[in-house]
This record gives structure tokens, C-alpha cells and sequence, in this order.
């Protein structure tokens, strides 16, 4: 029974610990973010996306705060520090760094989205979005599949501006599409705009991407690759 006890209690500490980052206090996913909001109904959600991500699909009662404003020490400094909070942003790592940002600054208990809001769509959980904006639901599953009827090799990046991994490929890509461009068509997509072809791709991380050839993806990578990586596949 002790020799339970103990393996019992090291699980419980190993689950706690897995899931909580010094730097960025408890990362949930998905679900549990959903969950843990319906616990704490009254704990202040902050989306630190920009304000035209925000506007065009945000989670209900959310607050933005641009962590790439001047002023989001200054607004972030209004809530309560001892009182839990939720972020969010797109993919989870400007949150991430907002939450460090905020636990720096006295904090005692910040739930992050781990994966953002690539990650709660996914999960088809609910959004709203603002009244005011005309959202656009960006390419059409058909206008892509138009993309990859070509007799070329189809490269496909989906990207997004504030994506730091995205802006170090860009260059490569665009090296690529110039040098190897009787071979292949590099084909860059913002998932920015384009959520609802992301979603159906189920592209809930950046940057990803995606070779085609003949039509049908014979490669995929999730997260940065080198050129030298990229280009052994289209060589193959």
C-alpha cells in the first residue's frame, strides 16, 4: 500500500509539472482552457493578438491587449495579480511570452492556450466575432485544390506575419521559387486569413508545409526547415 501511495503521489507531481511552465504559468489545452473558463467565470480572458485578428474571431468575453503595443505593460497592469486570468493568441507563443511578461510583473495565476486559437478551432470549439468587421473566410478548399493542378511540384507554406520561424523560411522559399522554378511552384498562404482552409487542412501550428505532386501530398513538415532540408525533398 505505501509502495502505492508513493508511485501514486509521483504521478501527481509529474502530471503537475508537465503542465505548468515557470515562464508561462498552467498551459491547457484546448478543452481544458474551455473548462477551466466555465470554472472561473469570472476570470478576465485576454486575447494579445492584434486587433484585426481579434476582430475576425476571438473567444467570447475576451479582452484585447496587442502584447506588441507600447501600452500593454500599462493595461495589464489594471487587473488584479492575485487573481487567476486566461490568455491567448494564435498559435500560443505570443501568449506565452505575455504570460511570462505578466508573472514577471506579480501575477500569482495565468492559464495560457497551448496552441492558441489554431488549437480551439480545431477542437471546434465556439468564437465570435466583432459585428462591426466583415470577415472574410479567405481561399476555398476548391480554389486550393486548384492550386495543385500542375504538371510542377506544389509547394505549399502556410505562414503568418507575426510567426518568427515563417519570416526566417521566407527567404529560402522565395530562393527556391526562383532557382528551382521549372520544378516547383512555391505557394505561400497566410493562415491568418484563411482560418476556415486551415482548419479543414488541419493546420493548427505554423509554419507547415505541404509538397504536392501529381495532386497528391507526398510531404509534410511542421515547424522550420532548413533550405537544405526543403529542397532534398524536391530533388527526390
Amino acid at each position: 500500500m505505501r509502495n502505492l501511495l508513493i508511485i501514486s503521489s509521483l504521478m501527481i507531481s509529474f502530471f503537475f509539472v508537465s503542465n505548468v511552465n515557470a515562464q508561462q504559468g498552467v498551459n491547457l489545452n484546448a478543452n481544458d482552457f474551455a473548462a477551466k473558463i466555465k470554472q472561473l467565470p469570472n476570470a478576465p480572458i485576454i486575447d494579445v493578438r492584434t486587433p484585426q485578428e481579434f476582430a475576425q474571431g476571438h473567444i467570447k468575453n475576451a479582452r484585447n491587449i496587442n502584447v506588441s503595443s507600447e501600452d500593454f505593460g500599462q493595461q495589464i497592469s489594471k487587473f488584479d495579480k492575485t487573481k487567476p486570468v486566461f490568455v491567448y493568441c494564435l498559435s500560443g507563443s505570443r501568449s506565452g511570452y505575455a504570460a511570462s511578461m505578466m508573472l514577471n510583473s506579480g501575477f500569482k495565476e495565468i492559464y495560457n492556450l497551448a496552441g492558441g486559437m489554431m488549437k480551439w478551432r480545431a477542437a471546434n470549439l465556439p468564437e465570435t466575432t466583432d459585428s462591426k468587421v466583415s470577415v472574410s473566410t479567405g481561399m476555398s478548399r476548391a480554389e486550393y485544390n486548384a492550386l495543385l493542378n500542375s504538371d510542377k511540384l506544389v509547394l505549399i507554406d502556410f505562414y503568418a506575419e507575426w510567426c518568427a520561424p515563417c519570416r526566417k523560411m521566407k527567404p529560402d522559399l522565395d530562393a527556391i521559387s526562383t532557382e528551382m522554378k521549372d520544378k516547383v511552384v512555391v505557394v505561400r498562404i497566410n493562415a491568418d486569413e484563411n482560418k476556415t482552409l486551415a482548419k479543414e487542412l488541419k493546420v493548427d501550428a505554423l509554419p507547415v508545409l505541404f509538397l504536392y505532386k501529381n495532386k497528391k501530398q507526398v510531404w509534410s513538415k511542421l515547424g522550420y526547415a532548413t533550405k537544405a532540408e526543403i529542397v532534398k525533398q524536391l530533388k527526390r
